[in-house]
């Protein structure tokens, strides 16, 4: 799936239509950002001001105005424009590239997702199908038409699931060139080999044939085919990114599969995701921890693979208190989407009825190991991407954008590479050369930060961060102040009110429930 722009005049008869609302304006023929600091997205460190020159949805110039440049260069015609945003004293960077969320079903509001993931610096995302494929590709059409105001979406498509075939097609290994064709030519671009993992030659076979096809696969390792597929074999199969935490403490031990209890239940999510945090227990011993560390991270760098944590959405393992507090929650978590997190046997991801404190443990743990495979698989050159998984598990979209990256600091990779994995990286992964830098040629999907994000991660929260202004007086920044995705300048303030709007609403006569009853008067 290629990068498709509608023409301009195309463009500007859509944004006629619907305004967006006054949420947002453009694209513009020709837009301007004067005096910005630039973090440029590859790992380097800021550098600037620059004035930033924008022709539709392109960056097309970035003039150093810089006094060592200045002085050389003499006098120079700043840049004019349809519209100029004067950046002195902010910083701007790649839009961010959330490699793996949900939207959550209907009646949950579209428009509830989209804006939170915008105004928390998200322009390009891929969503798992959550309201059908169907939807979720013409949701993506919509998008890349800027039809609606929501980030591009590349969504993902399950080679288990795909219409049209047999199940005896789909899991024929000589069968995958033909059906990887087809489905790219139809719009695939993230596929899904999850399923795949009972039969390492089905698996190797389609993820070598989406490659030649142009796609990506994508893989959340379940436990229940580990010992056939664990992390390390299928990196070394071909898969381009490996979803969250499963597979590689398995990699590291000496069988084939964690010594999971007599009793255990893959479908009873209350075991599934206890003994998921329980693996790294047994990983940390020796000399597994040493091979975990060294030979496992080595080769898995090596291999070519992208790690994709999504740190975020399990953090609530091990603190649910936490989890269930957060101070946004009352403003700008949806009820709808509250209701789905509540301790449900029925829900996916809404495990925590019998949740203990050997569980949050265990987790402790786990974190503090995979954070480590994270450091030393990085080190080792291996590429860490951005995803969160949001919308499960207590993890409110875009306030989950920004404590991933956050959770990535922990894991040992300094902000500038934090910030390289949210952007690049992830544009690198989704094979998309003209996303993820600050360059001209590049697209114009950008970010205007109030405060240097390198400095401090919160600063690209929605309400800032508290610090000290030039005069020593405590402020509160304003968060990414605006988000340009294709051009279109987005404010961000105004779509955080819009946000608060659905969420009062949505909770307006709501009940107690288990989670709340204890808390209130």
């Amino acid at each position: 799936m290629t990068l498709q722009q509608a023409p301009l005049a195309a463009q500007e008869t859509a944004r006629a239509a619907n305004g967006f609302d006054g949420l947002a304006a453009g694209p513009y023929r020709r837009l301007v950002i004067l005096n910005a600091m630039v973090i440029p997205g590859h790992g380097g460190p800021a550098a600037g001001p620059f004035d930033i020159v924008i022709e539709g949805n392109r960056i097309t110039s970035m003039t150093p105005f810089d006094p060592v440049t200045v002085g050389r260069r003499g006098a120079t015609v700043r840049p004019t424009g349809d519209r100029v945003i004067d950046a002195s004293g902010k910083y701007v960077m790649p839009g961010m590239i959330d490699l793996h969320m949900h939207i959550r079903g209907d009646p949950l509001p579209l428009a509830y997702n989209y804006y939170l993931k915008l105004a928390h610096g998200v322009t390009t995302q891929v969503p798992a199908p959550d309201r059908g494929l169907a939807n979720a590709m013409a949701e993506a059409g919509r998008s890349a038409r800027n039809e609606i105001l929501a980030p591009r979406m590349y969504p993902i498509w399950s080679w288990d699931k795909l219409e049209g075939y047999t199940r005896e097609q789909l899991e024929d290994p000589k069968q995958a060139a033909r059906i990887a064709k087809e489905i790219v030519a139809k719009g695939a671009h993230v596929i899904s080999v999850g399923n795949l993992g009972w039969n390492a030659e089905l698996f190797g076979a389609v993820c070598k044939a989406v490659t030649e096809a142009g796609g990506i696969t994508t893989v959340p390792l379940p436990p229940s085919t580990m010992p056939v597929v664990n992390a390390l074999k299928a990196a070394k199969l071909g898969v381009t990114m490996i979803e969250h935490h499963y597979g590689y403490a398995e990699s590291a031990l000496d069988r084939t599969v964690q010594d999971f209890p007599r009793d255990y239940n893959y479908d009873d999510e209350s075991d599934r995701f206890r003994h998921a945090g329980v693996v790294w227990t047994e990983a940390n011993r020796e000399p597994a921890r040493t091979r975990l560390l060294g030979d496992v991270a080595k080769e898995l760098a090596e291999s070519g693979v992208t790690m994709l944590p999504t740190r975020v959405v399990y953090e609530a393992n091990r603190d649910i208190l936490r989890a269930q507090g957060l101070p946004w929650h009352g403003k700008y978590t949806h009820k709808i989407l509250w209701d789905l997190f509540l301790p449900n046997p029925s829900l996916h991801g809404g495990y925590f009825w019998d949740w203990t404190s050997d569980d949050q443990a265990a987790w402790t743990d786990a974190y503090r190991l995979w954070g480590d495979l994270i450091y030393a698989f990085n080190k080792e050159g291996g590429r860490v991407a951005y995803g969160t998984d949001d919308s499960y598990i207590w993890a409110t979209p875009g306030f989950s954008n920004i404590r991933e990256l956050e959770l990535s600091r922990e894991s040992g990779l300094h902000n500038y590479e934090v910030l390289k994995a949210a952007t690049h990286n992830s544009a690198l992964t989704l094979r998309q050369p003209k996303l993820g830098l600050v360059r001209p040629g590049y697209l114009a999907d950008l970010l205007i930060v109030d405060g240097n994000p390198a400095y401090n991660l919160q600063f690209m929260y929605s309400f800032g961060a508290l610090t000290l202004d030039g005069q020593g007086e405590m402020i509160r920044t304003k968060g990414i102040l605006h988000t340009i995705k294709d051009g279109i300048v987005i404010e961000n303030a105004r779509l955080m009110d819009e946000v608060a709007k659905m969420v009062a609403e949505s909770r307006r006569n709501s009940a107690p429930d288990a989670v709340t009853a204890p808390f209130l008067p």
